[in-house]
């Protein structure tokens, strides 16, 4: 595959630090990622993540944006200041060009929207400097990305229909029949 010779060896150092607050999917992606050859620590808060950061900075990192008890870039912002080499990738169920932008400023080496599975993440992980990552293989179609939004900002909303219809300058009926529909493939 075209995509592996873009890829660089894990190298000696084989930490990673996988931080998400959706358990099912952190023990997924810990079990997927330790298979490659990684030497995984995986933890669901941001106060954890901090903490592994500070005490033994790893070479790669795969951090949620949103957890449950702060964001995702303060455990980056710390990794880097620990350790500037580290590969950082950052993952969010909702993914937005200004919060990319921010990532990547914050020092992570790359940006992925779930849901990215383990090859994704490796791949980003393990990408050249000078290479551009490879496009998805399934990205999700543009009804998933609108759903996706549409639910994100119906919980940002604390599930309120009224709100997040005048949030999303949409009429209140027209987003009651989308939330009553089945989740887009």
């Amino acid at each position: 595959m075209s995509q592996e010779r873009n890829l660089r060896d894990i190298g000696p150092d084989k930490s990673l630090l996988l931080v998400d607050d959706d358990e099912p999917f952190l023990r997924r992606l810990q079990r997927a990622m330790e298979k490659r050859g990684f030497e995984v620590e995986a933890v669901e808060t941001v106060t954890a993540g901090k903490a592994i950061a500070m005490a033994r900075p790893p070479a790669y990192a795969v951090v949620d944006l949103r957890l449950e008890d702060g964001n995702g870039l303060d455990v980056v912002e710390t990794l880097r200041a620990k350790r500037p080499d580290a590969r950082i990738v950052v993952l969010t169920g909702y993914g937005a060009i200004a919060t990319a932008v921010a990532a990547v400023k914050i020092g992570a080496t790359d940006y992925l929207s779930k849901p990215a599975d383990a090859n994704d993440i490796t791949a980003a992980l393990l990408a050249s400097d000078d290479d551009l990552p490879p496009p998805p293989e399934n990205p999700m179609s543009a009804d998933r990305v609108r759903w996706e939004h549409i639910q994100r900002v119906y919980e940002l909303c604390d599930r309120n229909v009224s709100e997040t219809a005048r949030r999303l300058n949409m009429h209140r009926r027209t987003l009651q029949r989308i939330l009553a529909k089945r989740s887009p493939k």
